[in-house]
């Protein structure tokens, strides 16, 4: 490996464990609902409207990431995303409601410049051919984070440490992660200096949301990504011990077998789908599988199956909405990567922007305005998942397909001077 190539593999793995980070925060509301509940006085819809402010700031900054990791590089912008998610971290601590609400608007706009940095550098440092995998390597680390939000700090918080606590490390964690990110992030090549660059940026937003195909892979990602981002992430916990009869633990590593499921399936399906050469083949099926294991887990009896064999099925399968940003990225431009990774992280993230609220207003409504809730008030409320995974098998049938196995070969050089 040349050195070029070993500070890149670098760089992408300082960034990849930001993403960790990222999805810590991103997941930990889900495992202490009650504690936040009581601390802000509002109920449990309200808790779960709260954390969903994260996709508020997360979907908007997916396009501002995009546009300036294509401008600036990594290094400029990658740690001070970073800064902004720990201060976020650490106004959610201070128990105060608006300032809660700020600060989880901050870890979403923060949060952002995680995975577009990361794959960023993933598809400009290293072969076409390896895209699908590097991705999906690269929302491993993201699932990883997302399960240890639940697996490690629901114990914790069931152990006793404060809450507010474990934001306050969490914040400072950030801050210092920033601090890493900064020094050891490899300074950018240098550009020609544009004047217009704003320009220049909004031109190349134009271009990939111009391009059917990016739009279609920002709903298809969309619906694949909204169980885990809702359901699982934010009722997941509360689905396990109100409808099915679990305890609170058994609740949690329950629910957090579904990011340990992406864990193996964002890498193994990218890696299949390179291999393949094909996104399509890989996509459909994993969703048909993500569309089977939701049938099940909202209609079908319990224990049937071995503990954790539906979320982590569920997990690996619905690893498949990572492949989107692999075509989206074949589908435009090579110098617009980034805001290819922006445009379909901002369509992605809108649906769960919009929809987080949504899910929970149906849930309280079926549930006659609050109070305890059934299975079947889940199943009312949570039955719309299994209409957008269908969709989404639909939509991917109208892609083109973008990987190696159709692209044609590069023209011949016919050398004349010989």
């Amino acid at each position: 490996m040349n050195r070029a190539a070993k500070t890149a593999t670098v760089a992408w793995l300082i960034t990849a464990v930001y993403y960790f980070y990222q999805y810590t925060l991103r997941s930990a509301p889900a495992v202490m609902m009650p504690q936040l509940s009581d601390a802000f006085g509002v109920t449990a819809a309200g808790v779960a409207s709260m954390a969903g402010l994260f996709y508020y700031g997360y979907s908007p900054f997916s396009l501002v990431a995009g546009v300036t990791m294509d401008r600036l590089g990594p290094r400029r912008v990658v740690p001070l995303g970073a800064a902004v998610m720990g201060l976020g971290a650490l106004l959610f601590a201070s128990g105060n409601g608006t300032a809660a609400s700020v600060g989880r608007l901050l870890q979403g706009a923060g949060g952002v410049f995680a995975l577009v940095g990361a794959a960023y550098i993933a598809t400009t440092n290293f072969p076409a051919s390896r895209a699908a995998t590097l991705i999906g390597a690269t929302q491993m680390f993201g699932m990883a984070g997302g399960s240890a939000g639940q697996f490690v700090v629901g114990p914790i918080i069931a152990a006793g440490l404060p809450w507010s606590r474990f934001w306050i490390v969490m914040g400072v964690a950030g801050l210092m992660i920033s601090a890493l990110l900064f020094f050891l992030l490899p300074e950018p090549a240098k550009r020609d200096r544009d004047d217009d660059w704003m320009k220049a940026a909004a031109s190349g937003l134009g271009t990939v949301f111009r391009n059917p195909q990016s739009i279609l892979c920002g709903m298809i990602a969309g619906l694949l990504f909204i169980p885990t981002t809702i359901f699982d992430m934010i009722w997941g916990v509360r689905y396990l011990q109100e409808a099915r009869g679990l305890e609170y633990a058994t609740a949690v590593l329950r629910s957090a077998s579904v990011p340990f499921g992406w864990i193996i399936g964002c890498p193994l399906l990218g890696f299949i789908s390179d291999r393949l050469g094909r996104r399509k083949p890989v996509i459909v099926v994993s969703a048909a599988a993500l569309f089977a294991c939701l049938l099940w887990i909202l209609y079908g009896p319990a224990d049937v199956f071995p503990p954790y064999v539906l979320g982590v099925t569920a997990g690996v399968a619905s690893g498949s909405a990572m492949l989107p940003y692999t075509i989206i990225k074949e589908a435009n431009p090579p110098h617009l990567s980034g805001s290819a990774t922006g445009v379909v992280n901002f369509l992605n993230f809108t649906f769960s922007a919009l929809l987080g609220p949504v899910f929970g207003w149906i849930l309280t409504a079926a549930a006659g305005g609050g109070g305890t809730m059934t299975l079947t008030h889940y199943q009312t409320a949570f039955q719309p998942l299994l209409y957008g995974v269908g969709l989404a098998i639909l939509l991917t049938l109208l892609l083109k397909e973008t990987g190696q196995a159709v692209r044609p070969p590069a023209p011949a050089v016919v050398d004349y001077t010989s």
